[in-house]
């Protein structure tokens, strides 16, 4: 766990039941930008019961899938649905996303995790402190948040998404720029998130922490899904030429 975290303490368990909103749908999502295709044609499902890490080179067009996936980015065409649902407000609300930075408000620690809860009409009183502890935070509650190191501030930014109980956590290459420290951290985190039953979908261009957390992998290559296999074989058996360039080292056009 990390640092001053309550062992005893279990992360928030993501909603379940009928409603629930997996499996996710994509069919033929495609995103146009001037004139230039930067997602072609998209169709997935996404599944419970793993990690699912985006992967791809540079420009492959991960963290634009990643937010048509969670709704802030509208496709030009195609549909996204969970559970069987359009992707409306009422799904997103179920569902939360962490960016590589952290954007913080400028209060205190405690404060930053109140915020999201009272916006949902929860109660802040117990919450807050249970999601600190969770990511070791709590001895920090009553520092501005803005003071903390980058470690520090995007374990408060994963706090403030989880302290909501997601059932779908969306991870926008979380640990980018990171010392090794606040990495292991960080993963810890998510995989007691992952245990307690939110689903994680994680961008990584780290092919170490990919292999350490992902049970899926989904390959793009050029804004498309090139593949989508069990993560132990993605590794051992890269199909397409380009995941098997990349997971080489060498330069994947």
């Amino acid at each position: 766990m990390p640092d001053g975290a309550s062992p005893g303490v279990q992360l928030l368990a993501a909603n379940a039941g009928p409603a629930a909103l997996l499996p996710g749908e994509a069919q033929g999502v495609t995103l146009d930008t001037a004139g230039k295709r930067l997602i072609d044609g998209v169709s997935l499902t996404i599944e419970a019961g793993v990690i699912t890490v985006l992967m791809g080179a540079n420009g492959a067009g991960k963290s634009l899938l990643l937010r048509l996936l969670h709704g802030t980015l509208a496709p030009s065409a195609g549909t996204m649905t969970w559970g069987g649902r359009p992707l409306d407000e009422e799904v997103r609300k179920r569902q939360a996303m962490v960016f590589q930075r952290p954007v913080l408000l400028r209060r205190s620690v405690a404060a930053n995790i109140a915020f999201v809860l009272k916006l949902r009409g929860k109660s802040a009183r117990i919450r807050v402190r249970e999601v600190l502890e969770q990511v070791g935070l709590w001895r920090h509650a009553a520092q501005p948040a803005r003071l903390l190191s980058g470690g520090e501030q995007q374990r408060l930014a994963l706090a403030r998404a989880l302290a909501l109980g997601p059932e779908v956590l969306f991870l926008d290459e979380p640990t980018a720029n990171l010392d090794p420290a606040s990495v292991a951290a960080i993963e810890v985190i998510v995989r007691e998130a992952h245990k307690e039953g939110t689903k994680v979908i994680f961008v990584s261009h780290d092919i170490g922490q990919a292999r350490r957390l992902a049970g899926e992998v989904i390959f793009l290559h050029r804004g498309r899904v090139v593949e989508q296999t069990p993560a132990d074989r993605f590794f051992a058996e890269p199909v397409s030429p380009e995941a098997r360039d990349y997971l080489a080292g060498r330069i994947v056009l």
